[in-house]
C-alpha cells in the first residue's frame, strides 16, 4: 500500500499528538480540514492494510516499576505460527515478531518483577519447545516514526 499525503498525517498525529479528548477524530478531522467519519475511514483502511496495528496508550513499564526484557528464540519454520500464537497469548508480551535469522521468532514481554518475568519465560520454553534467550535493556531508545514527503 503506498501512503497518500494524508494517510502521513493521520498517522504522525496518531502517533505524536494524539488529542486526548472525548472525540479524538473529531479533533485530528479538523486539524486537517476533513470530516470525522473521513478520518475514521483512511484509519480502518490503514488497520485493514496491516498499516496500523493497534491504536493504544504505551506506558513505560520500568517507570512504573514493572520488569521488561527483549526475548528471542530459535523456531523450526513449520512450528513457527503455533509457537507465535502461544506466545501471544501471554498478557505480558507487547511485541512478536519474525526475524530472517537463526533467532527467528523475538518478543518483549512485561512483568511485575524479574522473577516473575523468568517464570514466564521457563514456561514458554516448555509450551513452544524452545530455548528462549531473555535480553533485559542496559539502556532505553525510543524509535519515533515520522511520515513526511508526498
Amino acid at each position: 500500500m503506498e501512503l497518500t499525503r494524508l494517510d502521513k498525517e493521520i498517522l504522525n498525529i496518531l502517533q505524536n499528538d494524539f488529542p486526548l479528548v472525548e472525540r479524538p477524530y473529531a479533533v485530528i478531522a479538523d486539524r486537517l480540514g476533513i470530516s470525522e467519519e473521513e478520518v475514521l475511514a483512511r484509519v480502518k483502511v490503514l488497520k485493514e492494510e496491516g498499516v496500523i496495528r493497534r491504536i493504544g496508550g504505551v506506558i513505560d513499564a520500568q517507570k512504573l516499576g514493572f520488569y521488561s526484557t527483549l526475548c528471542a528464540c530459535h523456531v523450526e519454520e513449520d512450528k513457527v505460527w503455533e509457537a507465535a500464537g502461544i506466545i501471544n497469548q501471554e498478557k505480558g508480551v507487547t511485541h512478536n515478531y519474525l526475524r530472517d535469522d537463526w533467532y527467528n521468532l523475538w518478543f518483549t514481554l512485561t512483568s511485575p518483577s524479574p522473577e516473575e518475568g523468568e517464570k514466564i519465560i521457563k514456561d514458554l520454553e516448555k509450551r513452544i519447545g524452545a530455548e528462549i534467550k531473555s535480553m533485559p535493556a542496559q539502556k532505553v531508545y525510543k524509535i519515533k516514526a515520522v511520515f513526511t514527503g508526498r
